[in-house]
């Protein structure tokens, strides 16, 4: 499998605050990749940092330059109009033609089941609808790589197993690269295939999602066996 995304000895600080130390990975085409750990880890970090957002203090971060990628974050922001508007911008921007970038859209947001609501403003939506809005907005980019930052923490059960259904049918049916951050290890147990364990900004495991799971981690990796047991939180 091809290189997306490599980390080597990447280290963030804020202040006096280490967000990330000397972190070093590699995602691979194909990978749905979860990365777990108690708030605070550097979980976001690392997302932004894979996707460009936020600078290394020190380190490199090389990514596959022909691939696309996109990010869906725990609240996305909604813009000041409908929602059809708000994907076509994205599309548009691209340098699609406004016209088309509407068809693109439309054709995005049914894809997610909210046709119905394409003409409402985006930010008087649920927020279950504003996060599948949101998935459509990164959908229609077409991406290689999608990236999202604890998803469904703040969903109703229904909205979060809408979220989680979307996610699992685009990985069933393209070749995406997901690499994402969620505290639900039943969601990570269902969706990724790798799991990465952080721990104020060191990854400290980094297994199949079965050894993560399945495997003792009480001697090879004491602190993710501590997580797992709920006495890391």
């Amino acid at each position: 499998m091809s290189e997306v995304l490599r980390l080597q000895h990447a280290s963030v600080q804020f202040g006096s605050h280490q967000a990330l130390r000397e972190v070093s990975l590699s995602i691979h085409a194909g990978e749905r990749v979860a990365l777990v750990g108690a708030n605070g880890c550097g979980k976001s970090t690392l997302l932004r940092v894979a996707h460009g957002l936020l600078p290394l203090s020190q380190g490199q971060v090389t990514r596959a330059s022909a691939v696309r990628q996109a990010m869906v974050f725990q609240r996305p922001h909604m813009l000041r109009t409908t929602a059809l508007r708000g994907v076509a911008l994205g599309i548009w921007l691209q340098g699609v033609p406004w016209r088309a970038a509407l068809d693109q859209a439309m054709h995005a947001i049914a894809h997610v089941g909210l046709q119905d609501l394409a003409h409402r403003s985006a930010r008087h939506l649920s927020g279950g609808q504003q996060q599948r809005l949101a998935l459509a907005r990164a959908w229609a980019l077409q991406p290689q790589c999608l990236m999202l930052d604890e998803p469904t923490s703040s969903l109703d059960p229904h909205a979060k197993r809408e979220v989680e259904r979307l996610l699992h049918e685009w990985v069933q049916t393209t070749d995406l690269t997901l690499l994402f951050s969620s505290h639900n290890l039943g969601q990570v147990k269902r969706l990724a295939t790798r799991v990465i364990y952080l721990e104020a900004g060191r990854v400290l495991a980094d297994l199949p999602v079965a050894d993560f799971f399945g495997q003792p981690l009480a001697h090879s990796h004491p602190e993710a066996h501590l997580f797992l047991k709920g006495e890391l939180v």
